[in-house]
């Protein structure tokens, strides 16, 4: 048996001011930073082999913090761009209840939580999942079948994505799956990477 565990990064600062990050590479607050921390005070009881993460500071810097409490800093660590957030396009930058109020709640719930809903300029949530999915079976999914703990700390949408390929959740469910920043899911896996059990905590 072997545990998969997931944590998205703690709150970056454009988190706080509700902001779409995407694909800019934003630091995390002190909030963030010690979100991390009591992360890393929930998992040490699970003796990590490797982890993997994005290319996004926000997704290392959490992950060097967690080490950190560990005290696991020589840790195998896999940094991928498969793993990075989705790409907000032309929303990048912007104010969410900007975008909200100019084309309204149903549009903007589209575009935040649907599957294959296109933002000018960027990815869906389909989009990252065509990354994230084949990624994980190609270098993750290993790891676990040798009987290996591992840790990904990635971020909201390629989380979101990993979990409906690990889930099997249609995509009509998707937009109920949200992962707040710092959440854990720890999964049970077994030899053949099948899940045997789950757990969703926020310290």
């Amino acid at each position: 048996m072997s545990n998969l565990v997931l944590v998205r990064h703690g709150e970056s600062k454009w988190n706080s001011i509700g902001v779409w990050t995407g694909l800019t590479d934003i630091g995390l607050t002190e909030n963030g930073i010690q979100k991390a921390r009591k992360d890393g005070e929930y998992l040490k009881g699970i003796s990590f082999d490797i982890a993997f993460t994005s290319k996004l500071q926000r997704s290392t810097r959490s992950l060097d913090e967690i080490k950190d409490v560990l005290g696991i800093q020589d840790l195998e660590t896999i940094e991928n761009a498969a793993l990075n957030e989705r790409d907000y396009g032309d929303f990048t930058g912007k104010k969410k209840l900007e975008v909200k109020k100019k084309y309204g709640e149903k549009q903007f719930l589209r575009w935040r939580r649907g599957w294959n809903c296109p933002i000018p300029g960027g990815e869906t949530l389909k989009d990252v999942y065509q990354r994230v999915s084949p990624y994980y079976e190609k270098r993750i999914l290993p790891e676990l079948k040798k009987g290996k703990n591992v840790l990904i700390v990635a971020h909201g949408n390629s989380l979101r994505a990993l979990v409906k390929y690990l889930e099997n959740i249609p995509e009509k469910e998707i937009p109920r799956l949200e992962i707040a920043t710092g959440e854990i899911y720890i999964y049970q896996m077994d030899k053949n990477g099948k899940i045997l059990n789950k757990q969703i905590k926020n310290p």
